[in-house]
């Protein structure tokens, strides 16, 4: 077991971790599951993102102060706000792509998308006291008449008149936070990169942007300082940065148990047994289906072939074999941030990526670089419209490229932030945003695999930033754990 790879450990971990719970779930053992092991889990991620913080904030300070030319930092900064950008487009047109040929909307039956249509119509018109956007009325329409007759009963009808004016309780906090987000003016986003406070700043890791800016404000200061000045606490920098890699390592050691603990306790508490946990993917299958296509496609195609395009030397396996442990675990935790020290560390030590790089480029991609939470935001605003049979036009899903490309930048780096992004892309096309709680049941396990998209897209960025740098030199060996005592 020692002379095992990490990522071969933490695979045996997440394996495991989905065996044992579909086994707790089928003894019942889903209450001890969630109060003795799934803790476990919720440490790690704590530990982690404490590390993340204090390890950016060194990291950045350390690698800004140490740049020799100050206005390299300006031509690094432009490529990677760039390469993000492109990278979210493209993520999103892939996912629309998908989304429109497989049509997984289209999969459920035809009387209850009539029901859903019907539904939609109601919300519309009590909402803005218009008609659809689309100009169909099945309401009206003779052509539906015997559909929406045998559809809905008197009763059925009553109730969804209900419906349209209630919020469901568990999207209430995200629909506050939409509205405050697309309330926002165009440069808020600039206002909320400066701390006021930076205790507070450092105490929040949704807070990220303005931890970034302070390092790269402090760090930009010391490298305009004499050495004779800058060297002292340059020195105390490095030296803090090391104790915080070193953390890593440590924690890492005992990464497989905690993974297979992660993973025991999200399934436990998705279902009671296993038939439930089957029940909830067979319901939301070909939707869940048509973002895992999508994310597969990024992850073990357009990244890896992109970073061997433009990276010499680069090959497929390597690719994967550097940043293996950083998308096994971003898949366990679905949090860049608590992701974030494990990254810079495969960067760094497998990739060959300079701390120059690394500790500036990542740190804003885990805040702004959210591809995976794109593409799946742009499958599901089209899946929930084919499955309410409103047709979206070209212009409305060019609309969708923008507003997910644009409420991205800055989105929380934490589980599910991107349901709280899809409430105001689907504002954005006129439907109700109260539709996520359809794709809810299945949300937490795409949040997982969204999340390794968005840890390989920013370890695919910082790698091509590197090498246009001069700044990458790949070593021959892996980082190796093993000479960390096990937990």
């Amino acid at each position: 077991m020692k002379s095992m790879p990490l990522h071969v450990k933490i695979i045996l971990g997440l394996i495991l971790g989905v065996v044992y719970s579909f086994i707790s779930s089928s003894l019942g053992w889903n209450e001890f599951t969630i109060n003795w092991i799934d803790p476990f889990g919720k440490v790690f991620i704590r530990i982690l993102k404490f590390i993340a913080v204090p390890l950016v904030l060194f990291s950045v300070i350390s690698g800004v102060a140490s740049l020799k030319d100050v206005s390299k930092l300006g031509r690094m900064g432009a490529k990677t706000l760039l390469l993000y950008l492109l990278t979210t487009v493209f993520a999103i047109s892939v996912g629309l792509i998908l989304v429109n040929v497989i049509q997984p909307g289209k999969f459920i039956e035809q009387d209850q998308r009539v029901k859903n249509r019907i539904a939609y119509e109601l919300w519309v018109k009590s909402a803005t006291g218009q008609g659809p956007k689309d100009n169909r009325n099945f309401l009206t329409d003779p052509q539906f008449k015997e559909q929406v007759e045998g559809a809905l009963t008197p009763a059925e009808l009553e109730e969804m008149k209900k419906k349209v004016n209630e919020q469901d309780a568990r999207i209430a906090d995200k629909l506050k936070s939409a509205q405050k987000t697309k309330e926002s003016r165009p440069l808020d986003f600039l206002v909320d990169m400066i701390p006021e406070n930076l205790a507070a700043s450092l105490a929040n890791n949704k807070l990220m942007l303005q931890v970034i800016f302070f390092a790269i404000f402090f760090g930009i200061t010391m490298a305009f300082l004499p050495p004779k000045t800058a060297s002292p606490a340059l020195i105390v920098i490095d030296a803090l940065n090391a104790v915080f890699l070193k953390m890593v390592e440590i924690v890492m050691a005992g990464a497989p148990f905690f993974v297979f603990c992660l993973l025991s306790g999200v399934i436990a508490k998705m279902a009671n047994t296993p038939g439930e946990v089957f029940e909830i993917f067979k319901s939301l299958s070909s939707y869940s289906l048509t973002v895992l296509l999508g994310l597969g496609l990024m992850i073990f195609l357009i990244y890896p072939l992109i970073a061997k395009a433009i990276v010499k030397g680069m090959s497929y396996s390597r690719f994967f074999k550097n940043i293996a442990p950083a998308q096994f675990l971003a898949f366990s935790t679905s949090s860049s941030a608590a992701t974030l020290p494990v990254t810079m560390e495969c960067l760094e030590e497998n990739m060959g990526v300079s701390k120059n790089v690394s500790s500036f480029v990542l740190p804003i991609g885990a805040t702004v670089n959210m591809d995976g939470t794109s593409l799946y935001q742009a499958v599901a605003v089209v899946f929930l419209a084919q499955l309410h049979m409103v047709d979206l036009t070209l212009a409305q899903q060019l609309v969708i490229v923008m507003t997910a490309t644009l409420s991205s930048i800055g989105a929380a780096a934490v589980p599910s932030a991107g349901l709280v992004m899809m409430i105001i892309v689907l504002q954005s096309v006129g439907l109700n945003p109260a539709w996520i709680a359809i794709v809810f049941p299945v949300d937490r396990i795409l949040d997982m695999c969204r999340t390794v998209v968005n840890v390989t897209g920013d370890a695919t960025v910082s790698t091509i930033i590197a090498d246009s740098e001069g700044e990458l030199n790949m070593p021959e060996q892996l980082h190796d754990y093993s000479h960390i005592k096990e937990s």
